[in-house]
Formats: C-alpha cells, sequence, structure tokens
C-alpha cells in the first residue's frame, strides 16, 4: 500500500546512526493513569505534565517528571518545575514507586532498589514488576502475561452466564536507546450485558475493539482477538516517530470530541514535537469504512485520517491547544496531500474539491492552586455563523462542546478525588454526504461513543483508602435522539446527511428520545503488583418516548492482571 511504503521510506531516511533515546507509551487505562492526573494537577506548572491532552503518555517524559518529584520530596533535588507547596500523601509515594518501577527502563540505575527479594525459579520476577525483564547497556526487554477473568450475574437473566475470558502476553523494549517496541496479544471470549450484546448486534462489530465471531455456535457470546504492537525511534532531540497499530487519544477528560479509545485500534504514523513551550502532533490513520459482511471472507475497503493537534502552555498553569482533523475516501489509497505536516487541512480540502470531512477544534486545561483543573473541547464540524444566529435548528449547526472540573483530595480527604464533565453535541455532528467520510473506524463513532444529538452528565469519585485498595463511583445520565418512523434525525453518524427530511428544525435530542442513566461502583484490590481482585456492581436505566424501557442490574467478580478492567459504561 502507498502510505506504508512512503512511512518506511521516511522512516529510514530520518533515521541515522546518532539517533537520541526514544520512547515508548504507557498503555491507555492503567492504574497509573489516575496518578499521573494527580501529579499534574499537584505540579500545576510542570512543562512536561501539562501536555498530557495527547495520550497514550510518553514514558520518557513521564518518567523524567516523576523522578524529579521523588527527588524533591526526599529533599535531593530543589523544587524548580513544581508549585513551592508541592507535596505528597503516603498514597501517593506508593504509586509514584510504582510508576517508577513499572516504566524502570527509564529511570537511573542505582537509583532505586527494584529487585524482587524472591524471584520465581531465578529467572522470573527477579524484579516486582516484570514476569521476565533483564536490561543492559543497550538492550532492554519485559515481558508479561495479560489476564482477565470474571463473571457477572444479570437481573432477569437467569439462564446465561456472563464472562470476560481474557488470556495474552506483552512485551516492550528498547534496542541500544535508539529503537523501542511494545506489542500485545490478547484472546478473548465476552458474554456481555444485554445492551451489550444488542450493541454488538447493532455495530457488527464489539465496542472498543472489532471484528468478533460467535463463541461456540452462541448468539450472544463472542470470540475475539486484540493485537497490537508498534516501533518508535527519535530522528532529533525534540522529534519522536511512532508507527505501528494500536489506539490514541486527544483530550484531558473522561471523553473526547476530537479523538477517543473506543473503538478498534488501527493502522497509524505518529508525529510528535515537543519543544519550547509547544507540543505538536502529526496523526496519520488507516481505517475501515462502515461495512457489512455478506457472511464470507473479503477483502474490506479502507478509508483514512490526518490530524493535527498543537498545545501551548500559555501560561505555567494554563494550556490551549488547536486541533484539525479530516476523514477522506479515495478508492483505497491515501491522498499524500494531507501529509503536509503544517497547512491547514480545510485549505488542502478546499482545493481538492471539498469531498472530504474536515473538523476544527479548541481546547483548554488550567491547573488551579495544586487542588483542582478545569478543562475543555470545542468541536466544530460546520458552522455557519449566520445560521447559528438566525436559525438555531438548522442542520448546518453542527458542532459539540465538552466543560469539566477535577478536584483531587476533596473536602481535604486524601486521595479523594472528583470529577464532573459534560459533554453536548449538535445532531448531524460527524456525519457526512457519503458514508465513508464519516467520524468513525470499523462500524464504530471515531471521538464519542454517541455519536451526535445528545446531551451527557458525567460524575467520577476516585478514592485509595488504603495503598492497594481502589474505589470508583461513576454516574453518568445522558438523553439522546434516534431517528424515528425512518426519518433521519442526525444522531446516527453512519447515515449520509443528504437524507434529512429538512434544513431546519432539529433540536438536541430530536426524535425518539431517549434517557439513560448508568451507575457503577467497583472496588479493586492489589493482591501483587498488577494482579487485583475486582468487584463491582452497576445498574443501567433506558427508557425511550416510543419504546419498551430495557433496564439492566448487574453484579461482577474477577481477577485480572496487567490489564484495564472491562467497561460497559455508554
Amino acid at each position: 500500500m502507498q502510505i506504508i511504503k512512503w512511512f518506511f521510506k521516511l522512516a529510514f531516511f530520518l533515521l541515522p546512526a546518532t539517533v537520541a533515546a526514544q520512547t515508548t507509551y504507557i498503555p491507555l487505562g492503567l492504574k497509573s493513569d489516575h496518578f499521573i492526573q494527580r501529579l499534574e494537577i499537584k505540579s500545576s506548572v510542570n512543562p512536561q505534565l501539562n501536555f498530557s491532552s495527547v495520550k497514550p503518555y510518553s514514558r520518557k517524559y513521564v518518567i523524567a517528571t516523576a523522578a524529579e518529584a521523588d527527588s524533591i520530596v526526599r529533599g535531593l533535588k530543589p523544587n524548580e518545575n513544581f508549585r513551592k507547596d508541592f507535596s505528597l500523601t503516603k498514597t501517593d509515594n506508593y504509586n509514584l514507586q510504582n510508576l517508577l518501577g513499572n516504566n524502570m527502563e527509564w529511570t537511573e540505575e542505582g537509583d532505586y532498589d527494584f529487585a524482587s527479594k524472591r524471584p520465581l525459579l531465578k529467572y522470573f520476577y527477579r524484579d516486582k514488576y516484570n514476569f521476565y525483564s533483564t536490561r543492559s547497556k543497550d538492550f532492554f526487554l519485559a515481558i508479561n502475561p495479560v489476564l482477565q477473568l470474571s463473571a457477572s450475574f444479570e437481573k432477569g437473566n437467569n439462564k446465561q452466564q456472563l464472562y470476560v475470558n481474557s488470556r495474552g502476553i506483552e512485551v516492550r523494549g528498547m534496542i541500544a536507546k535508539k529503537i523501542g517496541f511494545a506489542a500485545s496479544v490478547v484472546d478473548n471470549q465476552e458474554r456481555g450485558p444485554s445492551y451489550f450484546v444488542k450493541t454488538v448486534r447493532d455495530l457488527k462489530a464489539v465496542p472498543g475493539y472489532g471484528f468478533f465471531k460467535s463463541f461456540k455456535r452462541d448468539s450472544t457470546a463472542i470470540d475475539y482477538f486484540d493485537a497490537r504492537g508498534y516501533i518508535t525511534f527519535n530522528a532529533a532531540k525534540f522529534i519522536d516517530f511512532q508507527f505501528g497499530y494500536d489506539k490514541n487519544f486527544i483530550g484531558n477528560g473522561y471523553r473526547s470530541l476530537f479523538l477517543s479509545d473506543f473503538t478498534n485500534a488501527n493502522l497509524f504514523f505518529k508525529i510528535n514535537t515537543r519543544i519550547w513551550k509547544l507540543n505538536y502532533q502529526n496523526l496519520f490513520m488507516e481505517l475501515m469504512p462502515r461495512f457489512v459482511k455478506a457472511g464470507v471472507d473479503t477483502l474490506l475497503d479502507r478509508k483514512y485520517a490526518a490530524m493535527h493537534h498543537l498545545s501551548m502552555n500559555v501560561t505555567p498553569w494554563l494550556n490551549i491547544g488547536l486541533f484539525e482533523g479530516v476523514i477522506f475516501g479515495r478508492t483505497n489509497h491515501f491522498d499524500f496531500q494531507y501529509l503536509n505536516p503544517l497547512i491547514f487541512y480545510r485549505h488542502i480540502e478546499g482545493m481538492v474539491g471539498s469531498p472530504d470531512n474536515a473538523v476544527a477544534g479548541m481546547d483548554f486545561k488550567a491547573n488551579i492552586a495544586g487542588k483542582a483543573q478545569v478543562y475543555g473541547q470545542l468541536l466544530l464540524d460546520e458552522f455557519i455563523l449566520k445560521n447559528v444566529k438566525n436559525t438555531p435548528t438548522s442542520w448546518t449547526n453542527k458542532f459539540g462542546f465538552q466543560l469539566g472540573a477535577k478536584y483531587i483530595d476533596a473536602f481535604n480527604i486524601p486521595n479523594l478525588d472528583l470529577q464532573f464533565e459534560t459533554n453536548r453535541v449538535r445532531p448531524f455532528t460527524y456525519s457526512h454526504n457519503n458514508q465513508v467520510a464519516n467520524y468513525s473506524h470499523y462500524n464504530q463513532p471515531l471521538a464519542h461513543p454517541l455519536g451526535a444529538n445528545f446531551q451527557e452528565f458525567i460524575g467520577i469519585i476516585n478514592y485509595q483508602p488504603l495503598n492497594k485498595l481502589y474505589i470508583t463511583a461513576t454516574a453518568i445520565y445522558y438523553y439522546k435522539g434516534l431517528d424515528s418512523t425512518g426519518i433521519n434525525f442526525g444522531g446516527n453518524i453512519f447515515l449520509n446527511n443528504t437524507t434529512r427530511a429538512s434544513d431546519k428544525g432539529f433540536k438536541l435530542g430530536g426524535g425518539n428520545k431517549t434517557k439513560v442513566f448508568y451507575g457503577s461502583l467497583d472496588v479493586s484490590y492489589e493482591i501483587k503488583q498488577n494482579l487485583f481482585l475486582d468487584l463491582s456492581i452497576q445498574q443501567r436505566n433506558q427508557n425511550f418516548i416510543s419504546g419498551t424501557p430495557a433496564n439492566s442490574s448487574m453484579v461482577t467478580a474477577g481477577i485480572r492482571m496487567n490489564m484495564q478492567k472491562r467497561k460497559y459504561d455508554y
């Protein structure tokens, strides 16, 4: 394929013998995510952590900052990139040491003792964090098992046992501090709650993953594979390259209106430039347009995306970002005009005849007094000021916004953290005049899982009362307009937006309005490093203006190792 050949030629050209140290990335959804957010808010003015709106996090930058924080706490280094009153709780210190140990390749040898007191058969768990690891001057390798075994009971679904059965392996490493690599392979069998089964059937895809098969001819159980991997290198002191198959996320919230990890992994090439007060990311992706398989093996079509995100530390505590992206389809080939790393995509989209779906936006994040953070996003798909002012129900008013806040050590209770977020997206946002260029990948939204035509409210409580005990309570309420009697009300981003019945009269939640409440309580206890016992309860209620209510109550217990917990929060 043209784009792959071009990227390999570019990588070969840019990879001189004097390449600087590269970095791999901390996988999304691990226990370290929340602590890194706390560390960012507590430091408030750290020039590296303030660029955290592009995820996954770079191990290089995060561990450099974590090591600096550790030195400050221990009184070994003056406080330069943190608030003057920077301090960590006892549990924060525990989390900090775990963060350093789980990314030991980026720590200085001799500074920390990660050795295990009781290795397994002399070769395994020689350190506390990895099943197998080796570290020398020119080589680092870590290998870990991946596991999640859980069983659930759903009220009213007594005939079927719900479960998640995931087993796999992950590998990461570094060669001569010039080439980094990471890969994981996980085999999954799953029977989720009733609304999950319906979502899989409607999307023809597993939420968060993609391709699946029925498990043992059971129409409600699925079997799917999750394989990811990438290589990284650094062509200059400030420029990192990454090529592979994985997920990316742009934003500071629980959700993202730009790019989220809700959908399947994808092939991508990423260039990240971090210099002065700027972080600039170029992301080029190969995606799958909407499809319905006819039951026989066939080659699926492709579509493509190119995105830019520029963020700047305007002040030590305030970061502002600009985003632009374009989704386009050619006959299974990349349009090389979109490879320009600097030019405004909307201009290119117009130059080639305006056939593509271009979006733009901005985001911000402000740290406040080492205790709080406010953040937000504004996405513009189509924005005609005249219509916004004079015809607020016009279908062309395609935009969305996010607004959120985080409050750590709430009410002076250590490690009690609160988060509130709201997301609002107008009808027809992310859609296009053909079914190829809509803002999606593998039959799933590329940004917010609800697509468009919705308002959402999210509340989250994270509490870590003991070093190894994690408690999370989540409440989500949203209303969304669904299509009714074959009329396109703008909530389904996969539909051609020319199928709308009129040009105006579209209000948020219009159509067959559905209201959903989702609540969950998750308790996890860490038996050993990265090995958890999980217990959770969740409730989901859905009501329609026209339709039968659909409610789900579920209790889950399980064991998990080196992976994030399976969620059904939509």
